[in-house]
């Protein structure tokens, strides 16, 4: 399932009272998918590491009370004056066998001995795959099977949406616009490799410019070689890129770029510098180019400014273009 059918299933899992676990390679956005649908359910976020707890952890400190042992449950679970939350058990398959089977009665019985979880708290967990490594442990079937399991892919549509709603440096949306088959390749063998999240990186490291003595190496370690050079091939290309404004000025004259990474860095360029009062030249410049980076470049403007929808020069695009979903 690509993230935003995770994002509508957990939704419905939680409105259920079900239990649900996401599975999925390691950095293509697991935990930032339920921590986002907490979000929009006005849910707190309660995050506990399952491979940093022992299982004693979970029961709590014993104490007497009237000459008998009771427990002090641990202060990360919530009471009944919390607000509604989910309890976000991220990496569970990585804890130890025994603290997996602690977490059977909190997932199933929704209790841990004497403590109940409040009736405003439901479960979810994050793993990543077997195949995919990462120091996993093979879950017990009895805790496997008190869960709906989704397994989450990820997807170039729906990380551009969060990249634009999230301010993802726009070299980088344009690049992996440009190559999509690099947006995510795990590898088991090489300590940096592509992920939706070692992406994040690149854009954070982009936006503080730091050089041409470090700045391949820092991509390079982030992402890994290969996309690292690419990358940077594609950066030179995008920092050359003729004036936007004289683009938007003259859009009936302005140059045409030569080849595919130039087109699509043009046409993100102009998809961030879109507004109400400019979208009508820039629809006419890129009306000029192959349909493709038009439409790439009309979704990407309207996701970042949603009111560009109401202009008359979007609705005669819209119309002309009916065949596309945004």
């Amino acid at each position: 399932m690509k993230p935003s059918n995770v994002a509508t299933a957990l939704t419905t899992c939680i409105n259920a009272r079900q239990p649900v676990m996401i599975w999925g390679a390691p950095g293509i956005g697991k935990s930032q998918v339920a921590q986002q649908t907490a979000q929009v359910l006005n849910r707190a976020v309660i995050d506990i590491r399952a491979s940093l707890l022992d299982p004693v952890d979970l029961r709590g400190i014993p104490h007497i009370d009237k000459g008998r042992t009771a427990w002090c449950p641990p202060a990360f679970l919530p009471d009944a004056s919390a607000p509604p939350s989910i309890i976000l058990l991220d990496e569970l398959n990585r804890a130890p066998v025994l603290v997996q089977n602690g977490l059977f009665q909190l997932v199933l019985d929704r209790a841990l001995g004497e403590y109940r979880l409040p009736d405003t708290a439901e479960v979810v967990a994050c793993c990543n795959r077997e195949s995919d490594g990462g120091g996993v442990q093979r879950m017990p079937q009895a805790l496997a099977n008190r869960f709906v399991h989704l397994e989450m892919e990820p997807d170039l549509e729906d990380w551009c949406k969060w990249a634009v709603r999230f301010g993802i440096e726009p070299p980088v949306i344009a690049f992996l616009r440009f190559r999509p088959d690099l947006l995510h390749q795990f590898s088991r063998s090489d300590r940096a490799f592509p992920t939706p999240r070692s992406w994040e990186f690149v854009s954070r490291i982009t936006g503080v410019n730091p050089g041409n003595g470090i700045e391949h190496a820092l991509y390079s370690g982030s992402v890994g070689e290969g996309a690292a050079v690419e990358y940077s091939a594609f950066l030179r290309l995008y920092r050359e890129l003729p004036s936007i404004d004289a683009v938007i000025l003259n859009p009936a004259s302005a140059p045409i770029p030569n080849g595919p990474a130039t087109l699509f860095a043009v046409a993100y360029a102009l998809a961030r510098r879109a507004t109400c009062g400019t979208f009508g030249r820039i629809l006419q410049y890129l009306d000029r180019l192959p349909a493709e980076y038009g439409v790439y470049a009309v979704q990407d403007a309207t996701r970042r400014d949603t009111s560009i929808q109401s202009t008359p020069e979007f609705t005669r695009w819209a119309i002309a273009h009916a065949d596309v979903i945004f």
